[in-house]
């Protein structure tokens, strides 16, 4: 290790990020730690490791995003002398012809993957030089995405291909971290959790804590009518031999592209075509209940007048159908009177008062999550008018006008760190990446059912401070049912790559024998 940390400046490596190094330097490996447990210094000693065995090599380290890609180009200079390599962050600000002519006289090259795949399917370069593939948030590593293009390149080009995955969460199916590790190429799993002997020492306490409200009566009403005639489209779609398997979301999102496929390629009979609009129309609902169980009546009307204007304008026939039947006409009607008397889901007062606590107990930062946009907006301006700063942080892609480009961003982000903010009401921008600060309370306003967007929202907090994650629970609606399933599916990751290292290991013992 020696050879190593005299090239590291104002920082020292952990004991675990020693242990999974040396691990890294013999074989390809998927790095799986939680979110601020130091992934990128295991890079740093990889990258100083390859290029000191070959002086003349690159280290090619991938993002998925322009700002991560320089968070970790920004990373990389701070804590490795000038004279030891030259850095260069590719974007596709650099035109192709200069990226060319700084890929050859560059040590470490930081860029998204999009940027060198369109290089190397250009011929601008190759990557026989690249003795390291750095791909951060590596669980992207599937299908079509350019990691997995750039991937094999490098095992096809490379003289000296070394790889490395990082993630906080690889996701909870053995056949998707199976492909991950089949597209890297990967010899060896290193994981680690917040209870791992070896980690434990460096983290603080973290304080886990649901808080359970009750449906409002009236709430009652309005989610029994929709879930009349949701069951309904369910028992068409069941009686058209259609659907066989739970009417769960991802299901009829299944079903519905099959169902679309299936009329695309010239089967236009009757049941079909009858059988894609009453799944249309069920998803929709489904959609409808998960508003009215888990974020407010604001957030039902919006959608239900959404689907009154697609109606209008002739835009689904689908819709149309839906938006003609008395009992949704009567939802709305008793959505729209609850609105006019400013009944709200009681998670949004319960959670202001939760902030109010926090913040009268010591707290300067606090994050709190929520899966949709106009809901984080009606959070931030409830937080805002108990004197609490608090700012919308959410994507760049523009829905009912909203969306922050990434340098409006990385100013929100700036202000958060300097003080000036003391609340981000995030969407999923906020879970995975971005450098933001050590917070004292991770707040989710609903459960969500991925285990890898739990982790990555609850490694926001606990670092360096002892902190707090809050989950707010809607009983016996959806909210339980999401918070349980991604419980069960964080121990399942767990347990799927124990099992899954175990066959690569004797993979690579019978290769030695052979």
């Amino acid at each position: 290790m020696d050879n190593i940390e005299k090239f590291l400046l104002n920082i020292k490596p952990r004991e675990y990020q020693e242990r999974i190094f040396q691990t890294c330097k013999d074989k390809n490996c998927l790095v799986v730690l939680p979110t601020g447990l130091g992934k990128t210094l295991i890079a740093l000693m990889l990258a100083i490791d390859r290029l000191q065995r070959f002086p003349n090599s690159k280290v090619l380290f991938l993002a998925p995003t322009r700002p991560l890609a320089e968070q970790h180009f920004n990373y990389f200079k701070k804590h490795l002398p000038e004279l030891f390599a030259s850095f260069e962050l590719f974007t596709g600000k650099v035109n192709a012809g200069k990226r060319r002519e700084l890929w050859d006289k560059t040590d470490i090259i930081f860029s998204t993957p999009q940027c060198i795949a369109n290089d190397l399917k250009n011929n601008l370069y190759n990557l026989e030089n690249v003795s390291l593939l750095i791909e951060d948030e590596c669980h992207r590593c599937l299908k079509s995405y350019d990691y997995v293009y750039v991937a094999e390149k490098n095992r096809e080009q490379s003289k000296q291909p070394r790889m490395l995955g990082l993630t906080a969460s690889p996701g909870s199916e053995a056949s998707i971290i199976k492909d991950i590790c089949k597209n890297l190429g990967i010899g060896v799993i290193e994981a680690r959790t917040r209870e791992s002997e070896d980690v434990g020492q460096y983290l603080q306490k973290l304080e886990i804590e649901t808080v359970l409200v009750e449906l409002p009566e009236e709430f009652k009403e309005i989610r029994n009518i929709l879930q009349t005639i949701y069951e309904k489209k369910i028992e068409e779609l069941r009686n058209r031999k259609i659907l066989f398997a739970p009417a769960t979301k991802k299901n009829l999102l299944e079903l519905q592209g099959r169902i679309m496929r299936s009329i695309g390629s010239g089967n236009r009979n009757f049941n079909l075509l009858r059988a894609s609009s009453v799944c249309a129309q069920a998803i929709k609902l489904q959609h409808a209940l998960e508003m009215i169980e888990t974020q407010g009546i604001g957030s039902l009307h919006n959608y239900l007048q959404d689907l009154f204007e697609q109606t209008r304008k002739g835009q689904s026939k689908a819709v149309i159908q839906l938006t003609k039947s008395k009992e949704f006409n009567q939802a709305y009607i008793k959505a729209s009177e609850l609105l006019a008397k400013q009944i709200e889901h009681p998670k949004l007062s319960k959670l202001i008062e939760i902030i109010e606590q926090e913040f009268k107990k010591g707290a300067k930062r606090i994050i709190v999550f929520s899966q949709y946009r106009n809901m984080a907006t009606r959070i931030c301006k409830e937080i805002n008018k108990i004197g609490i700063k608090a700012r919308v942080f959410i994507g760049q892609a523009m829905k009912d006008g909203q969306g922050l480009s990434q340098k409006e961003q990385q100013q929100i982000v700036k202000e958060f760190s300097l003080g000036l903010i003391n609340v981000l009401c995030a969407t999923s921008i906020g879970e995975e990446g971005l450098d933001l600060p050590e917070v004292n309370a991770v707040i989710f306003y609903e459960p969500i059912p991925s285990a890898i967007r739990k982790i990555q929202r609850a490694g926001r907090t606990a670092r360096l401070k002892p902190g707090k994650l809050i989950t707010l629970i809607t009983r016996k609606t959806r909210d339980e049912a999401y918070h349980w399933a991604a419980y069960h599916k964080e121990k399942k990751m767990y347990s799927i790559i124990k099992n899954m290292n175990l066959k690569l290991e004797k993979k690579e013992k019978q290769k030695t024998l052979t």
